[in-house]
């Protein structure tokens, strides 16, 4: 029961502290979010206590809720007089009569939406460094911990520490309103806002942490967040639309990239039938939506190459061609060391292998990533040249750390060595 209690706190710290922390930002101010932020974490340690000692409540959330209101109204009766509430509901937290009617009215649905999409912007406002502000979203309306924060950098700590530090110093400084911003202001701020979902789609979708490669509480979290940019008509913009789609096209093969073991199963290999067909049909919707206007994102080129997948009647029949001419269209826009990664394996099936093996010999800055020696293994383990094809694997097994990529690796270095 011990056990079950930690997991549900742990799930519900990620699914409900950045909620809850929204709304207590709105009612005290952004300059206070840190006050929000203690009064959540205090909120979640008893919970974990409580219920490791009494059991689980009957509905969890609506108990984190209360404890969270209680305490929010012991906070401002307390410090009524000794700190700035800064937020536009001042006189109605000043009184007695007032309070507790206003910080519940905040916990309804409606309310808590808002207090999120609100937070998302002011964490992205321009005067708060852009690589502070991806931070920022991450922790405090993801309930991302530091660590996992420097891991979707591909950074360290530290970086992230400072990067929040200057960001609480903006705060403290500036008069950040939590508001939605308008006109050019709008896409700028979405932008910023956009990236965080994607980056935290993605790191529940190949998980750093090492006990799953899949992290489905991420991704889906990660969907709810753009699920309610699109539910407010500013920010429901083709962009948003877009990466929605791109989302919902990853999310449908979950049940086919791992198998009973826990193991990664790749595209070639996939049981097709358990995609979920629902997702892949949600996710037509919405870049069918997203193409109204002219806006062509990096997301609106990711889903497109994603569709083609999902819609490919088998891994042999895939459009390839087509999916080269799209990652052509992407490498111009972000011609990131990744973009051209995928690109080149998208030339190693629409070319030939050997003209994808010179384009990721190109990439150098990959060269100590897994990804850059698995792909040449793959490519030469495919011309007949195992003992090369080894040499990569080796290698590639080296630079992961992850259980189930060091497996895969195991099985590919099994299959050169078969081979050889």
């Amino acid at each position: 029961m011990k056990q079950d209690a930690n997991q549900l706190v742990d799930h519900l710290f990620r699914t409900e502290a950045g909620k809850m922390t929204a709304v207590l930002t709105r009612l005290f101010g952004f300059r206070q979010y840190e006050t929000a932020e203690d009064i959540v974490h205090e909120t979640i340690y008893q919970a974990l206590k409580t219920w490791n000692f009494k059991g689980v409540p009957e509905n969890p959330t609506a108990w984190l809720y209360r404890v969270a209101k209680n305490r929010a109204v012991d906070y401002l009766r307390r410090e009524n007089r000794m700190v700035e509430i800064t937020s536009e509901l001042k006189p109605l937290l000043r009184s007695e009569y007032t309070m507790p009617t206003v910080v519940e009215h905040y916990f309804k649905e409606n309310e808590i939406a808002d207090s999120q999409l609100r937070m998302m912007f002011a964490a992205c406002h321009p005067s708060i460094p852009e690589e502070a502000q991806i931070a920022l979203v991450l922790k405090t309306l993801c309930g991302f911990s530091i660590e996992e924060i420097a891991r979707g950098f591909v950074t360290n700590k530290d970086t992230i520490e400072k990067r929040l530090y200057r960001a609480k110093e903006k705060i403290r400084e500036g008069n950040i309103e939590l508001q939605m911003p308008e006109g050019k202001d709008l896409q700028a701020r979405l932008t910023t806002v956009l990236q965080c979902v994607y980056l935290l789609f993605n790191e529940g979708y190949n998980s750093s942490a090492t006990d799953s490669i899949i992290r489905k509480d991420l991704c889906y979290e990660a969907i709810r967040l753009c699920i309610l940019l699109t539910e407010n008509p500013e920010s429901c913009l083709p962009d948003t639309l877009a990466l929605l789609a791109l989302m919902c096209f990853n999310a449908s093969r979950f049940d086919a990239r791992i198998d009973s073991q826990g193991m990664i199963v790749l595209l070639q290999d996939q049981d097709r039938s358990k995609w979920e067909k629902e997702l892949i049909q949600k996710g037509q919707y919405y870049l069918n939506l997203s193409s109204q206007g002219n806006t062509l994102s990096t997301y609106h080129i990711e889903a497109a190459i994603s569709s083609m997948h999902c819609t490919a009647a088998s891994f042999e029949r895939t459009n390839w061609e087509s999916i080269l001419a799209m990652y052509d269209l992407l490498a111009q826009r972000n011609p990131s060391p990744v973009v051209l990664l995928n690109r080149a394996i998208a030339v190693s099936f629409a070319r030939s292998k050997q003209e994808a093996i010179d384009e990721i010999k190109k990439l150098t800055a990959l060269q100590n990533h897994y990804l850059y020696n698995a792909a040449l293994g793959d490519l030469y383990i495919e011309m007949g040249n195992a003992p090369l094809a080894k040499s990569f694997y080796e290698t590639a097994l080296k630079q992961t750390h992850n259980p189930q990529e060091q497996e895969l690796l195991q099985r590919k270095l099994a299959l050169s060595n078969t081979a050889t």
